[in-house]
């Protein structure tokens, strides 16, 4: 879909997902390192265990279909070479989308004016205002958003996110804002600027909380796997445990019921587990919203128990043909085997010639049925594309060599 295209990526592990995701796309992705490779290949976890920035999943998972170049864009040498790509008068010097974090933004000083050039910076708070210079991580980025303070179980401390997701939130914000700026360039041929804050992408997850403060003035807090009501305190059960791990499951009165307490009610009584005072309720008038917390703990007793008597599986088909959402917890080795995800070939088998190996990939998540999706590559060696790229510029490898002995790729 965006064949015609080059991004020049020079982000580090705050956007690189921005990069995977216009490669993903069609776009021609030149992930622009310093000599020696990216900051970001040190993260790990590792291919084998083993600490090798050419060997990190990290790296892998975030920056395949993409080409990698090596450039240092600090020296003024390194400066006059970025240049090349949009001084060159080719159909495709006016098509360019650009991630960048910091650095990228400073050099746009020093470019030439480039009014149909795409711009897309990611930083920790914005480039203005009084955090501008401030540095973060995924912890900050997540704790000044809000969304760590709602996280973990009412009677502890805040906990943070599981694994890392403030880059991944601003990253993806950042594509959406490169592909809005494309449409516009697209009806009126003028470029842009696309300014995203990790902080103010994150601040969006949990904008139902400000809306839900703007409603009730009440302040959401931390309910662990429960939904709670502010009117009467009552905590409503969500992840409950079976056999073999966990399902999620609402217990919904009203017209939600149809779905949720109505049938699980009816399986349960064709099962012989059900207590007479849950048959007697009315699902269709049930309010929780006024249930006393002694009720709604009395309901759940017996749900817990059926399905602490069942498998996942069991709970999942069961709720299929009685059309009652009960949803398996999926864990990394479920998603790794899911039926559903390898009819779809959503996993691929991508060789890595240098480790003598083959491994799993994600597919494209979004796909159009009038274009043929790209192959998925796999994520490039440090400088792997450099005679390619700089024979693309008119660089001869007599020049390549020069320029690598004097520190500039």
């Amino acid at each position: 879909m965006l064949g015609p295209y080059r991004v020049l990526d020079l982000t580090d592990e705050k956007g690189l997902i921005c990069g995977k995701t216009l490669a993903d796309l069609g776009a021609d992705v030149i992930k622009i390192e310093p000599p020696g490779g990216s900051s970001a290949r040190d993260l790990g976890p590792f291919y084998r265990d083993v600490p090798s920035g050419e060997e990190s999943l990290y790296w892998f998972a975030y920056n395949a279909n993409k080409r990698s170049i090596t450039l240092n864009l600090e020296s003024a040498d390194g400066r006059t070479c970025s240049r090349s790509w949009w001084r060159r008068p080719t159909s495709s010097s006016n098509r360019f989308l650009r991630a960048s974090g910091q650095l990228g933004h400073r050099l746009l000083d020093a470019e030439p004016d480039q009014p149909r050039m795409i711009l897309t910076s990611i930083t920790p708070f914005g480039p203005d205002r009084p955090y501008r210079d401030y540095k973060t991580c995924d912890l900050v980025s997540m704790a000044l958003s809000g969304y760590v303070f709602l996280t973990g179980d009412p009677d502890r401390p805040p906990v943070r996110i599981g694994f890392p997701q403030a880059y991944l939130h601003a990253g993806m914000a950042a594509a959406a804002g490169t592909m809005v700026a494309h449409y516009h360039r697209q009806l009126t041929g003028e470029g842009q600027w696309v300014d995203v804050s990790i902080q103010e992408a994150c601040a969006w997850i949990p904008t139902d909380s400000a809306i839900y403060w703007e409603m009730n003035q009440v302040l959401e807090e931390r309910h662990g796997g429960a939904r709670v009501r502010p009117t009467t305190g009552a905590r409503m059960k969500r992840i409950w445990e079976c056999q073999d791990g966990y399902v999620s499951f609402d217990m919904y009165g009203a017209r939600l019921a149809r779905n949720f307490m109505t049938p699980l009610v009816a399986w349960m009584v064709e099962e012989g587990a059900a207590p007479d005072f849950l048959k007697e309720i009315d699902w269709n008038t049930f309010d929780y919203f006024v249930a006393p917390p002694e009720l709604v703990e009395k309901v759940a007793e017996p749900i817990g128990r059926f399905f602490a008597g069942r498998t996942r599986e069991e709970l999942l088909w069961g709720g299929v043909a009685r059309r009652c959402c009960i949803y398996p917890v999926a864990t990394p080795v479920d998603v790794a085997t899911s039926r559903q995800l390898e009819e779809r070939g959503f996993w691929l088998d991508v060789d890595h010639d240098w480790l003598g190996a083959r491994i799993k990939y994600p597919g494209l998540c979004i796909r159009a049925l009038e274009v043929a999706s790209p192959s998925v590559r796999r994520a490039p060696r440090v400088g792997e594309h450099n005679v390619a790229v700089y024979g693309e510029l008119g660089l001869s490898r007599k020049e390549l060599v020069t320029l690598r002995r004097r520190g500039v790729i």
